[in-house]
């Protein structure tokens, strides 16, 4: 059916509008000229006035651009006539002449003949209105038909889109007070939607966070730049208060068909789980990279503390506010027996805390022993071995963390909130444990954490533990080398001798360095220097043999050289070792010395009131190659004059060249105006480097004139 041929559609009265109490999009009057917006623009709704002949008496600029009529062509002729096609009459005239005698309106979908011969579809609504002269009118308002239906599919389609979507959508005026929210706005915002309405932005959105939207509402309205999901903010709203939710927002600027700006446009949309997901893939890239760096930096020397205080800061501030590194006494102390009941002792290693404060202070400070009692979680992790997670600390937790009700006082003043315990276990055995808490950092610790946390702690009891075996073995050997060196004789003839020995530095195994002095007959004297190449209780053990030799063969009154040969077969029988050594006979009464060397680095030479110098000697191969005959030789050495005998740990060192080492040995020789043993402490520190892997004997005499024997 054509447009033409459709009878008209209609229905009785009608009413509508903008409730009253709805809030305007903008002001309603404004000073000057109004333009043109809104729906009733856009529809074009041309108006139509008829006297009660149905006379046209007044046409509008909208009736000529939608009938095609101009005002000349229409007005004074009967609007049936020009507007209605003939099969239509009979029911326009009685409808027309309905309205008029009962006022009642009519509205409907009638066919209308344009001023081209077509036929448009037209939305009317037809209603008497009367003068003040007491005549009657009909006003007829119409507007196209199939652009109405269009837009109230579209306006349709909004409204059900917005009032069914899962995301948050509110309009905002340009004052940013709501003007409408959709339900699913509502039920975020866990406020009715009524209660929106009127206020601003702020009064509803009160949490600080949401600051930054509301700037970003009132950038859009000023450029006209869409925000889309710019700002994420995390906060908690009436909905659920007791839980943190993240939103990503997006703002778009609302303008009518002129381009006036009416207002905003909010799209708030729950992205909690995907703000969650992105939180915990951080927090698991950030737990893989603590464990890297642990094991990067855990267990970088064969020291205890050392370890313990890698562990502490790789943990702070990262992953925990204050921790604390604890070992049981007993581990440590052999001496101390552990008992399965009572408190148990430990020994604080290393305290790392993120800030000073409270937290910190209640930490037992390193080296300090201090006991725990059966009831407290450090002493329950070590003797179940198993870690204790403390999720949400209060009062009597507190109490079961601290050492003491002193401590636990400060725990609670610092807000300690979360704590972990981990046992240190190695091999089997329970050695102390690693403590951690959180005061400041709001979240607390989980099985995540917990898991990170244990794997820390596995390494580090790994690498305490062989600090800890290491250190003893290194206490016996040293103990052994020492109860081998010799006690310096309290009177020689014609000489004054201080020695220093030092071992290697605790992340390296002993030496076999050594030297002795040995009185021999005629008030002569033997300074010997000697260095087992190896480490450990074994060449410890070598030296021992080679220096009880060496007394043995200076007592029958050898030359150097001869002593040396016989060394040298000695050495060759012990087969995994080889070893350098100086031996030095000094004759007081001739002033001077007799030296042979093998394979040893020079001794100096320092003359009284003159420059040191290295002496030139046949330098010989080490003991223990064989086949090789050693020499002696002669040099002076008259009262007043210096001979410095020392091992390669003294002057060696990866960094710098040999000839470089020993010029400067040499400038720390230019002046010797003190006493012996100072001249040693100060070549010790002028050329050992810290963590010297290599072990240093050092003998240094000074010739006197012979004191007379009285006897």
């Amino acid at each position: 059916m054509s447009a033409a041929e459709q009878p008209p559609t209609g229905h009785g009265p009608v009413g509508g509008g903008r409730a009253q109490d709805e809030p305007p999009y903008e002001t309603p009057f404004q000073d000057g000229a109004s333009q043109p917006s809104g729906l009733m623009d856009v529809l074009g709704v041309a108006a139509v006035l008829l006297d009660a002949e149905g006379r046209i008496v007044l046409w509008s600029p909208q009736a000529e651009a939608l009938y095609g009529y101009t005002a000349e062509q229409a007005l004074g002729q009967y609007a049936v006539q020009v507007l209605v096609r003939e099969e239509h009459w009979d029911w326009v005239i009685k409808t027309f002449a309905e309205v008029m005698e009962t006022g009642r309106s009519w509205a409907g979908t009638f066919p209308i003949r344009c001023a081209d011969g077509s036929t448009r579809l037209v939305e009317l609504r037809n209603m008497r209105l009367l003068n003040d002269r007491g005549d009657f009118y009909a006003l007829g308002l119409g507007t196209d038909s199939p652009k109405l239906r269009e837009l109230e599919r579209d306006v349709a389609l909004s409204t059900r889109l917005i009032s069914q979507s899962p995301i948050g959508v509110a309009i905002l005026d340009t004052e940013l007070r709501y003007v409408t929210v959709n339900p699913a706005l509502e039920r975020m915002h866990g406020i009715p939607a009524k209660d929106h309405l009127g206020r601003r932005y702020r009064e509803i959105m009160k949490p600080v966070a949401f600051e930054k939207a509301e700037a970003a509402m009132r950038h859009v309205l000023e450029t006209g730049a869409p925000q889309v999901d710019e700002s994420t903010i995390v906060g908690r709203t009436p909905a659920d208060p007791g839980h943190k939710h993240a939103w990503s927002i997006s703002a778009y600027r609302l303008e009518d068909a002129q381009g006036h700006v009416l207002g905003v446009a909010e799209l708030v949309v729950d992205v909690t789980q995907r703000y969650e997901s992105a939180r915990e893939a951080g927090e698991t890239r950030r737990r893989l990279a603590l464990i890297a760096d642990g094991s990067a930096r855990i267990g970088s020397t064969l020291e205890v503390e050392q370890t313990a205080r890698e562990l502490a800061e790789v943990s702070v501030p990262d992953f925990a506010d204050v921790v604390s590194v604890d070992v049981l006494d007993s581990v440590l102390d052999e001496h101390r027996p552990r008992t399965r009941a009572g408190p148990e002792f430990f020994r604080a290693l290393a305290v790392k805390a993120a800030y000073p404060g409270d937290a910190a202070r209640a930490a037992d400070p390193p080296g300090e022993i201090a006991a725990y009692g059966a009831d407290r979680l450090a002493t329950q992790c070590v003797r179940t071995g198993r870690p204790i997670l403390v999720g949400h600390a209060d009062g009597s937790d507190l109490r079961r963390i601290a050492r003491d009700e002193h401590a636990a006082t400060l725990l609670a003043r610092a807000g300690v909130h979360s704590y972990l315990a981990v046992p240190l276990t190695a091999r089997g055995s329970t050695l102390g444990f690693f403590g951690l808490t959180r005061a400041r950092s709001p979240r607390p610790f989980d099985e995540d954490d917990l898991a990170v946390a244990t794997e820390l702690a596995s390494r580090a009891a790994v690498c305490i533990d062989n600090a800890r075996t290491h250190q003893s073995v290194r206490n016996a050997a040293e103990t052994l080398q020492r109860s081998l060196l010799p006690e310096v004789p309290p009177h020689l003839p014609g000489l004054t001798v201080a020695s220093l020995y030092r071992p290697a530095q605790a992340a390296y195994e002993i030496g076999g360095d050594w030297y002795d002095v040995l009185p021999l007959q005629d008030s002569r004297t033997g300074l010997v220097v000697g260095d087992v190449m190896g480490s450990g209780i074994d060449a410890a053990a070598t030296m021992g043999r080679l220096r009880t030799a060496t007394a043995a063969y200076a007592d029958l009154d050898l030359e150097p050289a001869q002593i040396l040969q016989h060394l040298d077969a000695i050495t060759a029988r012990l087969e995994r070792y080889i070893a350098t050594c100086l031996y030095v006979a000094y004759d007081p009464h001739r002033g001077e010395c007799r030296i042979a060397s093998a394979g040893h680095l020079p001794p100096v030479v320092v003359p009284d009131g003159g420059r040191p110098r290295l002496l030139d000697l046949p330098t010989g191969t080490p003991l223990g190659v064989g086949g090789i005959p050693f020499e002696s030789t002669t040099f002076r050495l008259a009262p007043g004059d210096h001979l410095v005998l020392y091992t390669d740990g003294l002057v060696e060192s990866r960094e710098d060249p040999i000839d470089e080492r020993l010029d400067i040995l040499l400038s720390l020789l230019e002046s010797l105006d003190r006493p012996l043993e100072e001249t040693c402490d100060r070549l010790l520190q002028g050329l050992r480097h810290p963590g010297a892997p290599d072990d240093v004997a050092l003998l240094i005499a000074r010739a006197c004139p012979v004191t007379p024997d009285r006897s």
